[in-house]
């Protein structure tokens, strides 16, 4: 009985990924893109009709959801809305582009969901526009997470809704801003889309056409990255563009319930977040080192700014976008940028990466470690928001940073394994695993500005989809669906 309700559940949740297909729909049919108007309507057509027969059946119900069934709900849904979002790109037949395989189709739709920004297709602008808008889309849905929006729209999932909501929602300490789930889900989409609706006016006040700029704003917000053009961002060559994309890359990496105080009027814990003024402080330590370090080859201070603050506000947040070949900069300003890869942006947020919350809770443990030395019976705390931190935290913080390491050191060792066959050398590699696992999709060498995932074979694009979606959903949640503890239970 458990895994009928699962599976109804799984198959509402795949109809609201069917519904995101409609605004590319109806594209497709104002263009009259004969192709793209099959690709998307027998996909959605079939999942919704499944759908709305098991919606009806749950306007009853009751649903209680423990740890385990969200867990595996989770990762069953972003897995199969992987594969559902891939229909469209392997379905496209004829017109500009050539036909793309199952394999890149599941690949850039898990690139979308996981708003990782990388791309196996080499032109993109050959896409059809209701394609391009439909990458856009997946990603903008995978930011904030399609299980919250569906906890947001559906209040049958209000019951055991905050057990989906820790597994899909990036950060060790998840907390509710509201004491109803469904009030919580609602508050962070609507700030995602307040935003996101702001994005698209300065980008269309900065000359960028309607459709450009709606696409640009989904993906920034969604820390993606992807672009409607070749050249991505750079293609407009526009300062102010940039530095609007600089603002709201850095705000999407915020933690969105920081905005949530803020329209309550609780100025007061905007400024003693101890995640929110780290994040910021790294920033601007980076952004004015590597200034320092380009003043040189551009020639001019306010120019090197630009891309500075750019470059690292794009790393920092895993948006993973590039207005300049970044590696041809001086070595200094690359080592920055392969370290901002590390960190990501803040917990609750749509970036991916370690987050700055754990950054900080291992620097002050580790402070706390040093005087333990000194005052070997002393006791010692954390003080995360002036507050005691629980030690819960720590060793959860711990745990996930060994996990994540563990996890680039296995993908790099097996994308080094196809060498031979791809002639990647062991730093892209390394980079390549770095820029999966954090969901950022550009890197180095391999993987720098302006190239493709193409180069890589079959099997490791199939990785790459699955540590993609693991790196979203925190690795917890997918792992331990692995591990004996859980299926003893």
């Amino acid at each position: 009985m458990r895994a009928l309700i699962l599976l109804r559940i799984l198959i509402l949740l795949l109809g609201m990924a069917a519904l995101m297909m409609i605004p590319s729909l109806i594209l497709a049919i104002v263009l009259g893109e004969g192709a793209m108007i099959r690709a998307f309507a027998l996909p959605a057509s079939i999942v919704l009709a499944v759908a709305l027969p098991a919606l009806f059946s749950f306007r009853k119900s009751v649903l209680r959801l423990n740890h385990r069934d969200g867990f595996l709900l989770v990762f069953l849904t972003w897995v199969f809305m992987s594969l559902l979002g891939a229909l469209p790109y392997y379905l496209l037949s004829g017109g500009p582009s050539a036909p793309i395989s199952f394999t890149d189709a599941v690949f850039e739709s898990s690139c979308g969901f996981a708003t990782t920004g990388g791309t196996t297709i080499d032109d993109i602008e050959a896409l059809p526009r209701s394609l391009l808008l439909w990458r856009s889309t997946s990603h903008w849905a995978g930011g904030m997470g399609i299980i919250l929006l569906s906890v947001a729209l559906m209040p049958l999932l209000g019951v055991g809704g905050f057990q989906l909501i820790k597994a899909e929602t990036p950060g060790p300490d998840k907390e509710k801003i509201s004491p109803r789930v469904t009030a919580t889900a609602k508050v962070l989409w609507l700030s995602y889309c307040v935003l996101t609706v702001v994005l698209f006016l300065f980008l269309r006040l900065g000359g960028m056409n309607w459709f450009d700029a709606l696409c640009h704003s989904l993906t920034t917000m969604a820390s993606g990255g992807v672009s409607t053009k070749n050249a991505g961002i750079a293609f407009y060559n526009s300062p102010f563009i940039d530095w609007v994309c600089t603002v709201f890359m850095l705000l999407a990496a915020l933690n969105f319930n920081l905005y949530y105080r803020l329209l309550k009027g609780k100025f007061r814990d905007i400024f003693t977040n101890s995640e929110g003024r780290a994040y910021l402080g790294i920033f601007i330590a980076a952004a004015a080192v590597v200034t320092i370090t380009l003043i040189p080859v551009y020639g001019s201070p306010g120019r090197a700014l630009r891309y500075a603050a750019y470059q690292c506000a794009s790393i920092l947040s895993t948006t993973g976008t590039a207005i300049a070949d970044y590696e041809t900069w001086p070595s200094l300003a690359r080592m920055i940028l392969l370290c901002l890869m590390f960190i990501g942006g803040c917990s609750g947020s749509t970036a991916g990466g370690i987050k700055v919350i754990r950054l900080v809770v291992l620097l002050k443990q580790g402070g706390n470690e040093l005087r333990r030395v000194i005052y070997p019976r002393g006791i010692f705390s954390i003080r995360l928001n002036r507050k005691v931190g629980r030690r819960d935290v720590i060793y959860g913080t711990a745990g996930f940073v060994s996990l994540y390491f563990l996890v680039i050191l296995i993908t790099t060792l097996l994308v080094a394994a196809s060498a031979e066959r791809t002639g990647i050398d062991l730093f892209s590699s390394f980079s390549t695993a770095v820029s999966i696992i954090g969901n950022i999709g550009i890197g180095f060498d391999a993987i720098g500005p302006g190239r493709s995932y193409a180069v890589f074979p079959d099997y490791l694009k199939w990785l790459f989809s699955f540590v993609m979606i693991a790196g979203r959903l925190e690795l917890w949640t997918v792992f331990i669906l692995f591990s004996p503890e859980y299926r003893r239970r």
